[in-house]
């Protein structure tokens, strides 16, 4: 679990996030959603250390990752796994060599034992066949299915995915999702997923907060946010006639059950 307690940030005398409070439980998957600038990225980053916050608290289970040492925060982030927006990976490696990487760097097994853990992730996203190729011999999905390997490979606590979904088409996206939402439930991860993707929400969202200008504006589940009464979460949601033709329905359904109770 990781606890976000008055959390700001500020870039000279511009305020970026302004009194976040979340709470990002183990075993879900859980969504940072709102528009381009309203603070989610540099939220994300505070999170896992890349940005410093002006002031609050990020707890990793009780651990207040602020005030830990240079040495404690690196060990903290051998427990993190982390999906880039593109999917980050070394061109001139394989495959395997890729998501050996961590496991190289972190790790004190064998060089056996860590091409074993490295082969056993790439078949936990079916791509062990492909483990001899390079990142610019396969396709942007299966890339971004390796990063999950990679980022699974030191079987983190904590997985943060920055846009997993960016570029490429509704089916593999749909993949995707159902990838990382199956390894957070597998491994009880803490997820924390931060993205645009409404057919992400809609699909995996077990617990979702929406950011507008730094603020946190909402909180709810994927069932919850067709009835919420936000409305600049309503317009970001439900900006596609598609979504509100389904939110429209949501509401009748629940209206004809009270009519029949």
């Amino acid at each position: 679990m990781i606890q976000v307690k008055s959390l700001y940030k500020s870039f000279e005398d511009k305020d970026v996030l302004l009194d976040i409070n979340a709470t990002f439980n183990q075993g879900k998957t859980n969504l940072i959603i709102g528009q381009s600038g309203s603070g989610k990225t540099v939220f994300i980053k505070c999170l896992v250390g890349l940005l410093k916050p002006t002031k609050g608290q990020i707890l990793y289970d009780n651990r207040d990752f602020l005030s830990m040492s240079k040495n404690e925060k690196k060990l903290l982030r051998r427990e993190m796994g982390m999906i880039f927006q593109s999917a980050a990976l070394f061109d001139s490696l394989s495959v395997l060599e890729n998501v050996m990487f961590p496991l190289d760097m972190f790790s004190n097994d064998t060089l056996r034992d860590r091409t074993r853990r490295a082969q056993f992730c790439l078949d936990r996203v079916n791509l062990l066949d492909a483990q001899k190729k390079f990142p610019g011999e396969i396709s942007g999905g299966m890339q971004k299915r390796v990063a999950i390997a990679r980022a699974i490979a030191l079987n983190p606590k904590y997985l943060f995915c920055d846009e997993p979904n960016s570029g490429l088409d509704p089916k593999t996206s749909l993949l995707i999702d159902e990838l990382i939402h199956d390894i957070t439930t597998e491994y009880d991860m803490t997820t924390i997923i931060n993205t645009h993707d409404m057919n992400s929400v809609m699909g995996i969202g077990e617990s979702i907060i929406y950011i507008y200008q730094g603020r946190k504006e909402w909180e709810g589940t994927k069932d919850e946010i067709f009835t919420a009464t936000n409305k600049r979460l309503n317009d970001f949601i439900f900006a596609s006639d598609l979504l509100k033709k389904v939110r429209n329905e949501e509401i009748n359904d629940i209206s004809a059950n009270d009519v029949d109770l």
